[in-house]
């Protein structure tokens, strides 16, 4: 079967994904070319194909895959043919067969991590390392509330956080979706809607707050998100699936408490190839040990990747759902 590619050429919504077949490339100094397995399906990939995220067009699409090496150019070092490698970030152009790229944001896979793990992982585990620890340096015994809890990036924050122990409270949008991040380990876990959310976290805080509010929402969440806050607490608004956050007015976050708040991206955390691979062993360190499971709840062959996108956005998934060429 010829090698093929997924890409967009305009931007909107999921048909506008197209096939396309491609020749697999030589790599230059510095590159290596991977036989994919498995790719990872992101928010991240749809903001670009709507134009939330503007990128050049025609363009590959997903920031996320793991596979096996077949070749390496001039210039490699820490990877050979044959290795199994994951990667995320970079330009878009993961929904592919074979892909060709900078060896640099290849990590070598451990025997204890499965293709499809690190497919559904590298990219929303990566975030939750760099969420809990660099960005929010978040400590054993605090308190806080992570929303889209039953989600990729949300039910691996539930798991972490809770096995380190931290007191988790989550909130999903249906109650067997909390139900979920209830046996993923929450303290509480939450399904009221979201106007209703702030209140309910004060009420399990005794007032307080969380010290930490992890958001992946957005638009939808902001406001429940300002309220469910701790004094000099910190909003880490890492994505936007309900849209973007409307304007934030500076004073509100005075009288919020002097809170913090960040929107952070995995690339400013994984600046260097030691930075990366610091952040993959973290979270691959926690698979392994059984405190993190990556559960695939959905696969979709990768030619379906514009029904796997309507998929994600209407909220039917849940865990990480992963594209298989």
């Amino acid at each position: 079967m010829a090698d093929y590619r997924m890409l967009i050429r305009r931007t909107g919504g999921p048909e506008t994904i197209e096939h396309e077949t491609i020749t697999p490339t030589e790599p230059g100094i510095g590159e290596a070319r991977v036989r994919q397995t498995a790719v990872g399906l992101n928010f991240i990939d749809t903001y670009q194909r709507s134009g939330l995220y503007p990128i050049e067009l025609p363009s590959g699409m997903g920031s996320e895959a793991a596979g096996i090496v077949e070749a390496i150019g001039d210039g490699v070092e820490g990877i050979a043919v044959g290795d199994r490698v994951a990667y995320a970030g970079g330009p878009p152009g993961a929904y592919a067969t074979v892909r060709t790229l900078d060896a640099a944001l290849l990590v070598p896979l451990p025997d204890a991590i499965s293709d499809e793990a690190a497919a559904g992982a590298m990219l929303k585990g990566g975030t939750a390392a760099y969420l809990i620890g660099p960005c929010a340096k978040v400590e054993a015994g605090q308190a806080v509330l992570v929303h889209a809890a039953a989600g990729g990036v949300g039910s691996i924050l539930v798991q972490w956080l809770s096995a380190m122990g931290a007191t988790v409270i989550a909130h999903a949008g249906s109650a067997d979706k909390a139900a979920h991040a209830g046996t993923l380990g929450a303290a509480h876990a939450l399904s009221c809607p979201m106007d209703q959310l702030a209140d309910e976290v004060r009420r399990l805080t005794d007032g307080a707050g969380v010290a930490t509010v992890f958001d992946g929402v957005g638009k939808a969440s902001w406001a429940a998100s300002l309220g469910s806050v701790a004094r000099r607490g910190l909003i880490a608004s890492y994505g936007n699936a309900s849209g973007a956050v409307p304007p934030v007015e500076m004073l509100a976050l005075m009288r919020a408490g002097s809170i913090f708040v960040t929107r952070p991206t995995m690339a400013d955390y994984t600046r260097t190839p030691a930075e990366r691979r610091q952040l993959a062993a973290s979270l691959f360190d926690r698979i392994a040990a059984g405190a993190v499971n990556i559960r695939i709840g959905r696969r979709f062959p990768l030619r379906q990747a514009a029904e796997a996108q309507r998929a994600m956005e209407a909220r039917e998934t849940t865990g990480s759902t992963i594209l298989l060429p």
